[in-house]
């Protein structure tokens, strides 16, 4: 099943309950699962990036924090999906392109990439955090009706910007989160209908000092960064919830291909010898097979 991650950077789980109308309501229509996780720390941009993509925890990654300007040393999902003969592509900020293409940023050759042989394979990517959502949404759409990619990821910027210039409860926050939601419930719909899985999620959401949550260890400091499920089978989505439903932990993730697919699976608090793959995660993914 072909998967679409959104990712809301600096989305934080307070925010989301009182932002994200779209949805909260198809949650309670029974099409989605809402959760919410504690991130990984540093709670900085670059070391989660790598971390969702990858499953590896920045202090195992070696990428701490975002001055560490290099290729990632891990596989991504991108990695995994392009050895499975999949498609990938991604509509985000230019770190992903640094991580998993090319480093450093070069915008005239990596702003709109071609490139069949790297891991993100087509992609739209921008360097201004205020790159407009409503533009970066517009990429992604135009990357999945170009190249009908299997797997694709979208990343805007626009919570999080206004996060860091307003803090956590100033109405541009919200506002900007209110915007995100009203782009998904424009595109979703075509997604699902298209045969997509949708996983939106967030990097860690902003204190109101505008500094990254969490980035101090600390029980009563912890996130919930926001995670919304959606499937165009319903009944995909309640028997991935009782798969989970046991796991009290913070998930990990493996991906394996089934059935060319992208088919990635919950795991409980410990990881199966010889996958790799660190735990606990900020993004819990979905069972899509």
């Amino acid at each position: 099943m072909k998967t679409i991650l959104v990712v809301l950077d600096g989305l934080s789980n307070q925010v989301a309950q009182h932002a994200m109308g779209y949805l909260f309501a198809e949650c309670a229509q029974g099409n989605g699962q809402y959760y919410t996780l504690t991130c990984e720390l540093p709670s900085l941009s670059r070391p989660l990036y790598e971390c969702i993509l990858t499953g590896i925890t920045p202090v195992r990654s070696g990428i701490i924090h975002n001055g560490v300007s290099r290729l990632s040393k891990e596989r991504s999902i991108f990695h995994y999906a392009r050895a499975a003969g999949l498609t990938t592509a991604a509509a985000a900020y230019h770190w992903v392109s640094e991580l998993y293409n090319q480093t450093p940023f070069n915008a005239a050759r990596d702003r709109h990439t071609v490139a069949p042989d790297l891991p993100i394979q087509y992609g739209h990517f921008y360097w201004d955090d205020g790159y407009p959502d409503s533009h970066l949404f517009e990429d992604a759409e135009s990357l999945r009706l170009r190249h009908d990619p299997d797997f694709l990821l979208i990343h805007p910027m626009n919570i999080d910007d206004a996060g860091h210039k307003h803090s956590l409860y100033r109405h541009s926050t919200s506002s900007a989160s209110r915007m995100a939601d009203g782009y998904l419930s424009h595109w979703m719909p075509s997604w699902l209908a298209a045969g997509y899985q949708v996983i939106v999620t967030a990097d860690p959401g902003m204190n109101d000092d505008r500094s990254p949550r969490r980035h101090f260890a600390g029980r009563d400091s912890c996130p919930r960064c926001a995670c919304m499920v959606r499937a165009s089978h319903s009944s995909q989505i309640r028997n991935h919830n009782k798969r989970s439903c046991a796991v009290s932990s913070a998930p990990c993730w493996a991906l394996s291909m089934i059935n060319r697919s992208v088919a990635v699976c919950w795991l409980g608090a410990r990881v199966p010898k010889g996958t790799g793959l660190a735990l606990p995660l900020l993004l819990p993914f979905a069972l899509f097979g």
